[in-house]
C-alpha cells in the first residue's frame, strides 16, 4: 500500500466537493439578486410601462443594470427619451461582451450551450463561475447562477409590476443592497494582495465620482479601464513581491485560481 506523501491532506476537497460549493454559492447569489427584480417591476410600471412590457424587458433584455437605466430614462423623458434610453442600456450592456470572451473557453458543453450561454452571461454568473477552482465547478456555478437568476428575476419582476402600488417604494426594503452584498461576498476573497485591492478601490472611486456627471453606463466602462491600466503597467506590487517569480499556488479554500484577465 503506498504511503501518503508528507504533508498531504487526507481530507482534500474532491471535484464533487467543489461542485457542491458552487451550487451553494450560486443559489445564494441567485436568491439575493432575484429579490431585486421586485424593484424593477415596480419602477418600470411607475415609469409608464404596462405589466406585459415590463415582463418582456426582463425576459428578453435580462441585464439588471441596463433594464434600470432604460426605465429610468423613460420615466424621466417619456416616449421622446426612447433613443437615449436605448443608448444608456446599450452602454451598460457592453461589459457583457468582455464577459463572453472570458467565459467562452471555460464553460463546458456542446453547441446548444454555446447558443444559450450568452443570454445567461451576466455579472453574477461570471463572478460565481470565476470563483470556482475546477472546470466542472465553474460550469455548475455559471449555469446555476444564470438560470436561477433568470427564473427568479422574471418571477419577481411580475410580482413587482402587479403589486407595485401595494408594496410602495421597494428600495425601502433594502432589496437594492442585497445583490450588491452578494457580489461583494464573491469579490472579497480575491482581495489578498496589494494590486487587486488598488484596482477595487480605484475603480470604486472612479465610478462614484463620475456617476453624477455622466450618462448611465459610461462610469462603469471607465471604471473597468482601471483594471486594464493597472494590469498593463503591473503596478503596484506588494512589499517583497518579485515580478519574475512564479506565483505560489493558492490553497483550496481560496476561490481564485484562474482570475479575470
Amino acid at each position: 500500500m503506498p504511503t501518503p506523501e508528507p504533508g498531504a491532506s487526507a481530507s482534500a476537497p474532491t471535484p464533487d466537493d467543489h461542485a457542491r460549493r458552487a451550487w451553494r454559492q450560486a443559489l445564494g447569489v441567485a436568491l439575493a439578486t432575484s429579490a431585486y427584480g421586485v424593484s424593477f417591476g415596480a419602477l418600470a410600471v411607475a415609469s409608464g410601462l404596462d405589466v406585459w412590457q415590463t415582463c418582456v424587458l426582463s425576459l428578453v433584455m435580462f441585464t439588471g443594470g441596463s433594464q434600470f437605466a432604460f426605465v429610468g430614462v423613460i420615466g424621466a423623458g417619456g416616449l421622446a427619451a426612447i433613443p437615449a434610453a436605448i443608448a444608456s442600456a446599450a452602454l451598460l450592456g457592453v461589459r457583457n461582451i468582455a464577459y463572453g470572451l472570458r467565459m467562452s473557453p471555460l464553460i463546458l458543453g456542446g453547441p446548444l450551450s454555446r447558443v444559450l450561454a450568452p443570454h445567461f452571461t451576466i455579472d453574477e454568473s461570471v463572478a460565481v463561475a470565476l470563483a470556482q477552482p475546477t472546470p466542472r465547478a465553474r460550469t455548475v456555478g455559471f449555469w446555476v447562477t444564470g438560470v436561477g437568476i433568470y427564473l427568479g428575476w422574471n418571477l419577481s419582476t411580475l410580482a413587482g409590476a402587479l403589486l407595485g402600488d401595494v408594496l410602495g417604494d421597494p428600495r425601502a426594503y433594502g432589496l437594492d443592497a442585497a445583490a450588491a452584498a452578494a457580489f461583494l461576498a464573491l469579490l472579497w476573497p480575491r482581495l489578498r494582495a496589494l494590486q487587486p485591492i488598488v484596482v477595487g478601490v480605484a475603480a470604486a472611486v472612479v465610478a462614484v465620482v463620475l456617476t453624477p456627471v455622466l450618462m448611465p453606463g459610461v462610469p462603469v466602462l471607465i471604471a473597468g479601464l482601471v483594471a486594464i491600466i493597472v494590469g498593463w503597467i503591473n503596478w503596484p506590487r506588494g512589499p517583497g513581491e518579485d515580478p519574475a517569480a512564479v506565483p505560489t499556488p493558492e490553497p483550496d479554500d481560496v476561490p481564485e485560481r484562474e482570475g479575470l484577465p
